[in-house]
């Protein structure tokens, strides 16, 4: 059986699925459902000197048919008063004890913050979590992204909170910054408990053009905005690869966010370090009920791979992640289509010419038209198999016997790598490109009069 419980940094939850701070956070009433519903923590939306919110708050990126394929919001911290949050902080915790109950904190002097510290460790909560990524209305205030953006500003104050605190603290991290292992790093110097990752990435979604006004609209005016969901992915997941990764934070418990919507997402981010994962926009869009399927999904890994826990595979896609210069230049992949599974829509065709190495080609006297991979002008990109709308018609075939490995930083130790603009060791030299004047869409007569090229 299973295990799927956790200790991060000394909170105990029944599972990894926690909500992030956001509005499904924004009530006892909603953590209840959510916990009901089997979600194992959630983190209070942010608490602090209550704020003013606007009208509307939200946008988003639709993608054809896919609605909110990234989201955009406006919307500030908690605008309840204080006493009313503490309250039911002390209600859930009443009737769901064994569950995580995270409060989310941001607020601007050393007072301020050992005031409300005591208040929310009064009330119950399992656990804080510093906010340093709102990068819109806080951050122009000093605080949220104004924060961390600046590592030594939020190593002082980390400090200052964990010499008040006497429960676990999760440092939150913003995206909006060149390097993440620097706030991530001071977050650790500060003392930290742990760290979550990624905020909201500031953004503009789109303009009204009728108004010209940034969405989401307030009276004919917007603003920037925290862009999160499933677009957002990639981002969050490469921030979080780059804290597990380096040598003086990959000890700390890190809690991933950004773009969780399956139980896939759920896995990977655990692949890359992460121990606990929070989600906000999936929820928004679907419900609390998908943690039945994340949870479902996460359990059937474990049992198909054979995993007790989750710590058992935690971080073991770290080892796979390297720089570009140690990959093998020798690892030779062309494409093959599956003829009996084509459906002819040449869109491996178009994307290949158009876009990529001119490796397909289609017989015209074909009647279905079915494409055919030029072997030799193939450079294993793997365009077509991404764009091919049949799953597995495409596939990538390994050529190479597997004996040779070589490496760009290998070459560069051995003095092999091209030094000179027209070097004959370039990778692509004598590689067969059209000339340009195959790009002509007239019809081109050869001396002989017959017919050299037709587009």
């Amino acid at each position: 059986m299973t295990d799927i419980s956790i200790n991060f940094a000394g909170i105990k939850s029944p599972n990894p699925f926690w909500l992030a701070s956001a509005p499904p956070t924004n009530s006892g009433y909603q953590i209840m459902k959510a916990f009901d519903a089997g979600w194992g923590g959630a983190v209070w939306k942010t608490l602090g000197m209550p704020t003013i919110n606007v009208s509307s708050r939200y946008g988003s990126v639709n993608y054809r048919n896919i609605r909110m394929a990234g989201f955009n919001n406006i919307e500030l911290i908690s605008d309840r008063p204080l006493e009313d949050n503490l309250r039911e902080i002390e209600e859930v915790k009443k009737y769901y004890p064994n569950h995580a109950v995270i409060a989310s904190l941001m607020v601007d002097s050393r007072e301020e913050w050992e005031a409300i510290i005591k208040e929310v460790q009064d009330a119950g909560a399992d656990g804080i979590e510093l906010n340093f990524g709102c990068p819109h209305g806080m951050c122009e205030r000093g605080m949220g992204s104004a924060v961390g953006q600046e590592p030594e500003v939020l190593k002082t104050i980390v400090g200052w909170v964990m010499d008040a605190a006497k429960i676990p603290v999760i440092t939150k991290l913003s995206p909006n910054i060149s390097h993440i292992t620097d706030p991530g790093l001071a977050s650790v110097q500060g003392g930290t408990d742990a760290i979550s990752l990624i905020n909201t990435i500031k953004s503009i979604v789109g303009i009204d053009l009728d108004t010209y006004a940034p969405y989401p609209v307030v009276d004919g005016k917007g603003t920037n905005g925290g862009y999160c969901g499933p677009a957002v992915k990639p981002i969050a997941m490469h921030m979080l690869k780059e804290l597990a990764q380096h040598p003086e934070i990959k000890s700390t418990p890190i809690s991933g966010i950004g773009g969780i919507e399956t139980w896939r997402d759920v896995v990977e981010f655990i692949l890359l370090g992460a121990t606990s994962v929070q989600v906000c926009t999936a929820v928004m869009h679907y419900g609390f009920g998908i943690v039945r399927e994340m949870e479902a999904g996460l359990r059937q890994f474990m049992t198909d791979k054979g995993y007790q826990t989750i710590y058992d595979f935690a971080g073991k896609a770290l080892p796979n992640v390297t720089e570009w210069r140690h990959l093998n230049l020798k690892y030779d992949v062309k494409a093959h289509i599956n003829k009996e599974k084509c459906v002819g829509c040449d869109l491996c065709y178009i994307a290949c010419d158009d876009g990529a190495h001119q490796a397909i080609k289609i017989n015209d006297n074909d009647r279905n038209r079915i494409p055919e991979i030029i072997e030799e002008n193939c450079v294993g990109c793997n365009l077509c198999s991404l764009v091919c709308p049949v799953e597995d018609c495409i596939t990538m075939v390994r050529k190479d016997d597997g004996s040779q490995h070589v490496t760009w930083d290998e070459l560069t130790l051995a003095d092999k790598i091209p030094n000179t603009f027209n070097d004959d060791r370039a990778g692509g030299k004598g590689h067969f490109v059209p000339t340009p004047d195959d790009a002509l869409k007239a019809k081109r007569k050869d001396r002989s009069g017959q017919n050299q090229f037709d587009f």
